[in-house]
């Protein structure tokens, strides 16, 4: 095998990266003696307030008596309850996508002419620069969606005669295009790599501006282009629901944190793209479809409550499926008794598993939803309530739409993009400062000694 520098693990290395964790291993002690919350959240997985926004809202809690006790969660965007606004495009049997969009970026629900308006401003951005596809998608693709599509927002900078000019009317413009251009730059960066990896026909097809996002996403992705209208809202409302959730959010908290440097939207929006990769934000709904799939290998009777509870005790001791100590779909830094995200995906999962014939899958799910909150408040110390949160269905619907796994975390973004640009904009047009919160030092001072000393 050819020797490569750029992935080799010298025992140098090894030894250096010894000596720098050693150096950086904090005691955990101190961060309760100097009052600091690990990953700024205290114990019940309250978050530090770093600011205020219009945005979004993340409720988990009721006040009974004066005090907050949990509560089944509710997520507001501009002030609408989520459950809502899916509820009302669904029952007049339209596509919520665009109109939720709208609604984040401009804290108002557009009526029928600025609606129709708007989804004609986002096809009009549906289209990439001339070659761009050949030029950059198809130069050195990548197995990871994610840095492809980061590259290829990186790469988009070049083609922009206004790529630093921060103005709202300019990064709005921006934003635009790229919250069309994503499914684009996700869908066609994996049809590359398939082809020059895996030898499978390239095709490129070209978006329809006659279509929804969700449709155009099924229409680019399938060799036939063809979808079920089940298929094209049940994936809508999946792009809807994972759109936005607060500030707080690690890419959302990484968009004003970056935006307050007033660098330019692309740099911004790829260091999102980097937040939202890791598998502790948008990589999870993966794990929760590899789980159930080492699930029904190893569980013989899927209805069996004892038999489904004994492997969920394994993951939790470490012995089944990657050997984590997790069950990958169950509990959230803020929900405790429920997530509305799940609850309202799993509404209408269960249509698309009889449309699939996966009924079977689906009582699993709903099997291991009822079993893994007990068995996790049995087996832990837990310090808040623990429910399923919206990966635990997410994956099962990208999986029942044939979606493959390399874009699960991909179409996480094509939704969170607007979720990114509204905090963009918000951050811009309050003129912050820039956000710089304070470590303590905790190193003692040194006194230098010549080279020649050292040992």
């Amino acid at each position: 095998m050819e020797h490569n520098i750029y992935s080799e693990l010298t025992p140098d290395i090894i030894r250096l990266a010894e000596t720098a964790r050693q150096a950086d291993v904090i005691d955990t002690e101190l961060f309760t003696k100097y009052d600091v919350k690990r990953g700024l959240r205290d114990l019940n997985g309250k978050g530090v307030l770093a600011g205020l926004t219009n945005i979004s809202d993340v409720r988990a809690t009721q006040i009974v008596d004066g005090v907050a006790k949990p509560a089944h969660g509710r997520l507001f965007y501009r002030g609408y309850d989520v459950k809502d606004l899916v509820g009302g495009f669904t029952k007049d049997n339209r596509f919520g996508f665009e109109e939720i969009t709208y609604l984040l970026l401009f804290a108002k629900l557009p009526n029928e002419t600025e609606l129709a308006s708007f989804r004609e401003m986002l096809a009009g951005y549906r289209t990439l620069p001339t070659s761009f596809v050949r030029d950059i998608i198809m130069k050195a693709p990548s197995s990871d969606m994610m840095n492809t599509l980061a590259r290829s927002v990186l790469t988009l900078y070049s083609y922009d005669d206004r790529a630093d000019d921060v103005s709202l009317p300019n990064v709005l413009r921006q934003c635009l295009q790229l919250i069309s251009l994503f499914p684009l730059l996700s869908i066609y960066g994996y049809q590359a790599y398939c082809h020059y990896h895996d030898g499978k026909s390239l095709f490129i097809h070209q978006p329809d501006p006659a279509l929804s996002t969700a449709e155009n996403i099924l229409h680019i992705l399938r060799p036939d282009s063809s979808y079920t209208p089940l298929e094209a809202k049940l994936l809508d409302i999946a792009l809807v629901l994972h759109m936005e959730h607060g500030g707080g959010n690690n890419s959302s908290f990484t968009t004003h944190v970056v935006t307050s440097s007033l660098t330019d939207t692309y740099s911004v929006i790829a260091a999102a793209i980097g937040s939202l990769k890791g598998p502790r934000h948008g990589g999870a709904n993966i794990k929760v479809v590899q789980m159930f799939e080492d699930m029904k290998k190893e569980v013989k009777d899927w209805a069996d409550e004892e038999e489904v509870s004994c492997y969920l005790k394994k993951l939790l001791h470490k012995d089944a499926f990657d050997h984590a100590g997790l069950i990958y779909g169950v509990g959230h830094a803020i929900y405790s008794k429920s997530d509305p995200r799940a609850v309202i995906l799993k509404s209408f999962v269960e249509k698309l598993s009889v449309e699939k014939g996966l009924e079977k899958e689906f009582a699993l799910y709903s099997l291991v939803e009822k079993l893994a909150p007990e068995i996790i408040s049995q087996e832990r110390q837990m310090y808040k309530g623990v429910s399923i949160n919206v990966d635990f269905y997410s994956g099962f619907v990208y999986l029942m739409l044939g979606l493959p796994l390399e874009l699960y975390t991909p179409i996480f973004a094509m939704a969170r993009i607007s979720g990114w640009s509204a905090h963009r904009m918000e951050e811009l047009a309050n003129n912050g400062k820039i956000i710089r919160p304070a470590y303590k030092p905790i190193c003692e001072d040194q006194t230098y000694i010549d080279i020649k000393q050292r040992k």
